[in-house]
């Protein structure tokens, strides 16, 4: 069964390839979205997949690529309302 969740992570993560490294992760993982930079220096990143897929993006999430310094992490869960058919790194 296919979810969904919305994921926002502060700290060290714009200027680190989070958001390159994102995307290899949910290639990796079968996930379609996008991941983009907030101007309040976060990354936010939606993810559409499997459960089991997405709880492994989740966790990867709390530790980013290695230059990154992951302070905190808010995840919200939703309901599917359009299926993506890839992921994408969103610009600024």
């Amino acid at each position: 069964m296919k979810r969904q969740c919305r994921v926002r992570i502060s700290g060290r993560v714009q200027g680190v390839s989070f958001r390159a490294s994102t995307h290899r992760q949910a290639s990796e993982w079968v996930l379609t979205g996008y991941v983009k930079n907030l101007k309040d220096g976060r990354v936010e990143a939606l993810f559409q997949g499997e459960a089991e897929s997405l709880e492994k993006m989740v966790d990867w999430c709390y530790k980013g690529p290695r230059l990154a310094r992951v302070e905190h992490v808010d995840v919200e869960w939703m309901l599917i309302e359009k299926q993506l058919d890839s992921f994408r790194i969103l610009m600024d």
